[in-house]
């Protein structure tokens, strides 16, 4: 029964999310509610909601006051000159923009942290997304493939789990995948690429003027500033999306030269203070939490002596963060109801009682691939400390050397990272003013590919026993 419940529960779930039935929050707070109570949880259900908040309570301080920190540091003008920077790089052509979001999601995420990989590719390229009329859907895509696919380094966290779990030493496990994962970047790459000429065939060629004013040349006429286009009909973002930016001259806040909120004598603080943070992060001096909540103060006092300043600055931001630290809450619920009922280890053992014996000989490849679901349905922790270990030992009997199991059960993260239980993910698409449902649509057949690609070249090149 908990079998069929935990399987019905994600089915509904995802049903609910990608017919935007239902809002993440709604869905992830009352699916898992209902279901559990179906699984005869009772009155217990409070305490599993509870010991899922409270698991994921740290992650909830960690969004709320990164956004206020970078929000701060947009705010007064950190990241213009960096947008100025890769204006000129990327000059008129929309693909080079893509592609640059790529690179750049690719180079950040070597500090194996989703949240701040984010928070940074958002604050830095979002403007210029929107200044030039390409879709946001575009960034989350390519920002969530690079982040996914690059996830798998070492200090990311699934390549520590599953060597923790199984005893072994992650350079063990990670190294042997470097071909692979220069594989998936390419393939990051590619998509990269083909959806930067998608944008560029849709909107044309676009400059900005002295002016800065955006104008608009190709696909049949050319516009200026609040003038609609003139030619095309395509009112689609390239991804089956409506393109709401119709007019190609929006004038976004981030890039405003005039706002009242610009700190250009605190340009030098700003940066010392942005760049300490990010150095004492990857040191792990103090929890990441605390170190944004330090960071953030520092910024507000200085930035914004009045207090009226500062809670102005606050509430400029306080959309984003009610709905990132509100999903998280909610999934919460989802991880405490999958782990106080039982449904985790009953989905897992039926997973491994299903399997026939003739198979046993590919087991690291049916991980690989059973990596792919169970990693986007549970957490990573739930996956290689409970599912990894039963799998490793049952392959144990079939002559497969748990290390061969680990670099198998770290292939399935170009689509984990895409789960709505990751915060990491929820954080991308509400900076980016993305639905879920949008997000999900594009990226998950190419992180499926991706995930699937990284197993065949571990396979083909003897890393991983077929």
């Amino acid at each position: 029964m908990l079998v069929t419940l935990g399987f019905l529960m994600v089915a509904v779930f995802m049903f609910l999310i990608l017919t935007k039935r239902a809002t993440p929050v709604v869905g992830l707070t009352l699916v898992p509610v209902a279901f559990g109570l179906l699984a005869g949880a009772g009155l217990g259900i409070g305490d599993m909601i509870t010991d899922g908040i409270k698991s994921l309570a740290p992650t909830a301080a960690l969004l709320f006051f990164a956004i206020i920190f970078f929000g701060i540091m947009i705010d007064v003008g950190l990241f213009d000159p960096l947008v100025k920077f890769i204006l000129r790089l990327v000059r008129d052509d929309p693909m080079r923009l893509v592609v640059g979001t790529a690179v750049l999601a690719m180079v950040v995420s070597l500090d194996g942290d989703g949240s701040t990989t984010f928070i940074i590719v958002t604050s830095a390229m979002l403007p210029l997304y929107l200044k030039l009329g390409v879709s946001p859907v575009v960034l989350t895509v390519v920002a969530g493939l690079a982040n996914a696919t690059m996830n798998i380094i070492p200090w990311g966290g699934p390549t520590v789990r599953a060597a923790s779990a199984l005893g072994l030493s992650p350079s063990d496990v990670f190294v042997p995948m470097v071909p692979s994962l220069v594989v998936g970047l390419i393939m990051v790459l590619g998509f990269s690429v083909h959806l930067g000429i998608m944008e560029r065939r849709r909107i044309g060629t676009l400059v900005l003027t002295s002016e800065r004013i955006l104008e608009k040349v190709g696909n049949g006429g050319t516009s200026s500033a609040g003038t609609p286009r003139t030619g095309g009909t395509d009112n689609t973002d390239g991804l089956g999306n409506t393109d709401d930016g119709g007019d190609t001259g929006r004038f976004i806040d981030g890039l405003d030269p005039k706002r009242d909120t610009l700190r250009p004598k605190l340009l030098w603080f700003n940066a010392a203070l942005t760049t300490i943070l990010l150095v004492v992060l990857v040191m792990d001096v103090l929890p990441i939490p605390v170190l944004f909540m330090i960071a953030s103060s520092i910024a507000l006092a200085v930035n914004f002596p009045a207090v009226k300043d500062q809670g102005e600055a606050i509430a400029r931001h306080s959309a984003s963060i009610v709905s990132v630290v509100a999903m998280v809450l909610a999934a919460a619920v989802l991880t405490g109801v999958f782990q106080g009922t039982g449904m985790v280890e009953a989905m897992a053992e039926w997973l491994l009682q299903v399997i026939p014996d003739a198979m046993g000989s590919h087991l690291a490849v049916i991980t690989g691939v059973l990596s792919i679901p169970l990693t986007f349905f549970m957490t990573n922790d739930a996956f290689y400390f409970g599912v990894l270990p039963v799998l490793s030992e049952t392959a144990a009997q079939y002559g497969i050397e748990p290390v061969e199991m680990a670099r198998a059960s770290i292939t399935g993260q170009a689509v984990h990272m895409q789960s709505p239980l990751v915060p990491a993910i929820l954080l991308l698409v509400t900076l980016a003013g993305v639905s879920l449902a949008d997000h999900h649509k594009k990226v998950l057949w190419r992180a499926g590919l991706i995930s699937i690609t990284m197993l065949v070249v571990g396979v083909a090149l003897g890393q991983i026993p077929f």
